[in-house]
């Protein structure tokens, strides 16, 4: 199991780049390509192959079993009780996972990009791709969590729930998931920095973009990815920089007191 360009490719010093150019077949790349060429394999999923074709190891190809029950509608089809298995995949290597997932469910595939299809649609990546064939589940049980939590729990507690439930959860949607509840992750963060710069007029833009920078820390403390690898927007950590403690401190000035100072100063200076 890999994704584009990512198999395993083994070379000497000679020839790297020879084998840049042109990379071993895989059984998976073989199998798009036989895809392209043979009616009865693209109505196959991927871990079906094994039943009608074996896999020439030499030539990395698959060919179709010369023995076994022929296949109705195909007399050049053989089929036997063979089984075929796929690797397993961590969640935490999404794409690969997502990637798994449509070879499950979807039926000769040509390549990559035809599994990023649906519908005549290019989709950018396989999780859309899956979305988009309601492969992944909905997240109204996480909704349903979150909404609890809001009832009792802090700013902070809500954005450490939020923290884990993407980080070990897997929502379908985490993004749809923090726009419903980012206020609510947002409000101590919003009282402490109208109050320490006194002022009441602060993009709300600024204060969930610290809520989001705050959570990726959580995250990466969690499951060592940031939010960019959880299927959320990355936090800006320059905007962050408007939060610093120097900028508060200059922020605090009452105006008010320092234009009596002056005014009240301004005429005992010497000429």
């Amino acid at each position: 199991m890999h994704l584009e360009n990512g198999q395993r490719v083994y070379f000497t010093a000679s020839k790297a780049m020879q084998r840049a150019k042109t990379p071993t077949a895989t059984t998976l790349t073989s199998f798009f390509g036989i895809c392209q060429s043979d009616p009865y394999a693209r109505t196959l999923l991927y871990s079906k192959m094994p039943r009608y074709y074996t896999w020439n190891a030499s030539s990395k190809n698959f060919q179709r079993r010369k023995q076994g029950d022929a296949v109705p509608g195909y007399p050049d089809v053989r089929s036997t009780d063979a089984l075929g298995r796929m690797s397993t995949v961590h969640p935490k290597n999404d794409e690969c996972l997502y990637l798994r997932l449509l070879l499950v469910n979807v039926r000769g595939p040509t390549s990559f990009e035809t599994l990023r299809t649906v519908n005549g649609v290019i989709f950018p990546t396989y999780r859309a791709a899956c979305e988009e064939l309601n492969l992944l589940e909905n997240d109204t049980h996480w909704d349903t969590t979150i909404a609890e939590a809001i009832i009792s729990a802090s700013p902070s507690q809500i954005r450490t729930l939020f923290a884990i439930i993407i980080s070990t959860c897997f929502p379908s949607n985490p993004c749809n998931l923090c726009h419903k509840c980012k206020d609510n992750m947002s409000e101590d963060i919003l009282h402490q920095i109208c109050v320490s710069s006194r002022n009441h007029d602060i993009e709300m833009n600024e204060i969930h973009n610290r809520a989001l920078f705050l959570i990726e820390d959580m995250c990466y403390l969690m499951c060592g990815s940031l939010l960019i690898r959880l299927g959320m927007p990355a936090p800006n950590r320059e905007m962050n920089d408007a939060f610093n403690r120097e900028l508060e401190r200059e922020r605090e000035y009452d105006h008010q007191e320092l234009d009596l100072v002056v005014q009240t100063n301004v005429p005992l200076l010497n000429s």
